[in-house]
């Protein structure tokens, strides 16, 4: 069967350069345990053509913040992959946890996450009030959720500035804990699991040493197709020719030859199918059989979706998509290191002095843990994302100046030896690990 790549954006990218309107705001998630209270809480196959498309609705967007959210969005894709290799994020989670991050920093630090993120304090914030209203509530049959908290440890004062902040802007809930207490972890797991119904039900292994505030975001979409889809058959499957050349054969799904608003970009065309709610609809785009995912990509721009959109056509489409279920996790440290936000990384330049203070030193970022679970069936999609941004509190350790770095992390040669005579008895090398 013809070579098939599909790409799925998080559905936050689908709104990227365009939003809606506004709508209800949801409550937070509720504590998972009885023992944790927040401190403060603000707050059949159809047969007709689908109706036509709306021209997208702009969301709020105070000084061009929509477009600088939506550069934000790919640079974190294209920096965040690898080649060959899947890759799902939810750039509106990140955008999230890392706005009440911003609140918290000064000087360079401030100036660092307004060159990444695009907007100054003033505009995030605005701006991320703007989207915890308006996906709030998005009608039809969806069911949404997103939910902000910081969890402080004792070894940390916060100033009440930043706080009202992260409270006003971002909703947030604020919980006191002992964060080196694996009882923590589990109520922060637990939070996350009841805010995504269950689709992370762990985002936090443990926390490290010296953390002292950890910004969780949370949040979960369940849309259900305006027209579903069908499964033609039992067990009927589609060839899916995978990036190392080799062929997977998932189940598939068929829109049985009917109208769709299709869409066509260079190098690539694809369909948009909207969700009954009539505000959000599933992306795929198939880059033309020749050009590689990653050209296909570098040619993008936070015009891209919204120019998708505008141009689409009613046309008749021989639709086949595979079933399938999407996971990924991982440390978005590096990526957002390329992107500019090192100094907030390194004790020695972060300014977090806005954020509050800890007598054990300077405060500084030292991870932003990302997980996401995304689910494509004949009726609509589930997704759910979480991001933890931890604080850490304290100076980097001094490097000893005898000190050798010696890791084992590319091919090596292994064995055993006899330590008296240097005879091998066993003697390898280590060239490629599963």
């Amino acid at each position: 069967m013809k070579r098939v790549l599909i790409l799925v954006l998080a559905l936050a990218l689908l709104t990227g350069c365009v939003g809606g309107g506004s709508a209800a705001q949801t409550a937070p998630a509720s504590a998972p345990t009885e023992s944790t209270e927040p401190v403060s809480t603000v707050g059949p196959t159809p047969t007709a053509s689908p109706a036509p498309m709306q021209p997208p609705r702009k969301l709020a967007d105070p000084q061009g913040a929509a477009e600088a959210y939506a550069d934000f969005a790919l640079d974190l894709l294209r920096a965040g992959r690898a080649e060959g290799e899947s890759i799902l994020l939810s750039p509106l989670s990140v955008t999230l946890a890392l706005g009440m991050t911003a609140m918290g920093a000064q000087g360079e630090t401030a100036a660092a996450f307004e060159e990444v993120l695009g907007m100054d304090q003033e505009t995030l914030a605005a701006y991320c009030a703007a989207l915890m209203t308006d996906y709030g509530d998005l009608g039809g049959s969806s069911e949404t959720n997103l939910v902000n908290s910081l969890w402080c440890d004792e070894d940390l004062t916060l100033n009440d500035p930043f706080v009202k902040t992260c409270e006003d802007s971002f909703d947030a809930e604020l919980f006191h804990a002992d964060l080196q207490d694996p009882k923590a972890v589990e109520r922060v797991n637990g939070w996350v699991k009841e805010a995504t119904r269950g689709m992370i039900p762990q985002v936090v292994k443990e926390f490290d040493p010296n953390t002292v505030l950890a910004l969780v975001n949370a949040v979960y979409f369940k849309n259900q197709f305006a027209q579903p889809l069908i499964t033609p058959g039992m067990g009927w499957t589609m060839d899916f020719q995978n990036a190392d050349g080799t062929v997977s054969q998932p189940q598939g799904m068929s829109n049985g030859e009917r109208k769709e608003a299709y869409l066509s970009h260079e190098n690539g065309q694809g369909v948009v199918m909207p969700y009954d709610d009539s505000r959000l609809g599933l992306l795929l785009m198939l880059p033309d059989e020749g050009s590689s995912l990653t050209d296909y990509l570098a040619a993008w721009d936070c015009q891209t979706i919204s120019g998708l959109l505008s141009g689409q056509e009613s046309r008749t489409v021989d639709l086949q998509v595979p079933k399938f279920k999407a996971e990924w996790d991982g440390e978005l440290k590096d990526a957002l290191v390329a992107l500019g936000l090192a100094d907030a990384f390194d004790p020695q330049t972060a300014d977090f002095t806005a954020m509050g203070h800890c007598d054990k030193g300077p405060l500084s970022i030292g991870s932003a843990i990302h997980k996401t679970a995304f689910e494509v069936n004949e009726k609509g999609t589930e997704a759910a994302a979480a991001t933890v941004v931890d604080i850490l509190c304290g100076d980097l350790p001094q490097i000893p100046d005898d000190l050798v770095i010696l890791h084992f992390d590319s091919p090596f040669v292994y064995g055993i030896v006899d330590l008296e005579i240097g005879a091998p008895l066993f003697l390898g090398t280590m060239e490629q690990m599963d």
